[in-house]
């Protein structure tokens, strides 16, 4: 069961129009969108997802609520063109919500689990042919060290690619549990204590395998330029490093160009187009997170276009 994280949060940081164009980038199984849906009338809500399952599943429960809306099998990099194929320029409301869903991490064959043993995959778009397998058994060590490093800010990025290195010469490293047990090998004991010792390198090669990082700043941005006077931007993060490009992006967006900062009449087009609604991080409730354990390191941050 899929329980959308600060679902009420993110869906009220929009202030909902019931004449309103609104975004829904990461449909996942449309918790969001379906409240979204609920909250317009005459307007209209464009929904973009890659993973085909997710979008058989979103389909249903949405078609039950309202016929206001379409889902466009697309990952949300390709925002603005399929709006505009569709002579969408402006929306009143996007909302992004990152990483995956429940049923991607509890359906064990999809290979994000550490927890389940299944093939490796990650592949959020099926049709894909690039997977987990590809990274872990054909990347050159230098390159696990680097991605573990960057992208799961992993400290024993060097030990577990060398033995991940070592394990395949011997045959390919086919299975989640082949990994987990490799990286377990790898760390000292004391790594292991706390959280789950493969944490950090399945978020590695998950985002590796679907490009998540390098589209984010360019799709907010890409959001951003979206939005009519009054829209809202609202974006859900799950760990530090989708954070820190969401927040130093919403910065950019929302503060006084340098050229002109302390003077005391700044003219009005070096002043920013947006502000932030959200000047700190809102994070879930603790009832929320003893509900939603997943729910316990996600961020909601918001900005609205002002001029």
């Amino acid at each position: 069961m899929h329980v959308s994280v600060l679902l009420k949060e993110s869906v009220n940081s929009l202030s909902i129009r019931e004449d309103g164009i609104y975004v829904d980038a990461t449909l996942g199984y449309a918790g969001h969108s379906s409240e979204i849906v609920k909250r317009i009338k005459t307007g209209f809500l464009f929904a973009f997802d890659q993973d085909q399952e997710a979008i058989s599943y979103s389909e249903k429960r949405l078609s039950a609520i309202s016929d206001r809306y379409e889902i466009i099998k697309s990952n949300f990099c390709m925002m603005k063109q399929e709006l505009k194929k569709r002579n969408i320029e402006k929306v009143d409301g996007i909302l992004f919500d990152l990483g995956v869903s429940s049923p991607q991490l509890d359906e064990a064959n999809r290979g994000f689990s550490y927890h389940q043993d299944a093939p490796l995959d990650m592949r959020m778009d099926q049709e894909k042919d690039f997977s987990a397998y590809d990274v872990v058994n054909q990347y050159k060590e230098e390159e696990l060290v680097d991605i573990f490093f960057h992208y799961g800010e992993e400290k024993y990025a060097r030990s577990i690619a060398k033995n991940i290195v070592l394990a395949r010469r011997e045959k390919p490293i086919e299975t989640t549990f082949e990994l987990v047990e490799i990286i377990k090998k790898s760390l000292p004991e004391k790594a292991k204590r706390d959280k789950h010792p493969a944490r950090k390198v399945f978020q590695a090669i998950r985002i590796e395998v679907n490009h998540e990082l390098d589209i984010l700043e360019q799709s907010i941005l890409d959001a951003a330029s979206l939005l009519n006077v009054g829209g809202r931007l609202a974006v859900i993060t799950f760990h530090s490093l989708e954070d820190r490009i969401v927040k130093n992006t919403f910065k950019q967006l929302t503060t006084v160009d340098e050229m002109v900062k302390g003077l005391p009449n700044i003219p009005d087009n070096y002043l920013p187009d947006y502000r932030l609604i959200t000047t700190h991080a809102i994070s879930p409730t603790k009832e929320e997170v003893e509900a939603n354990n997943r729910s316990r390191s996600s961020k909601l941050r918001v900005i609205e276009k002002i001029k």
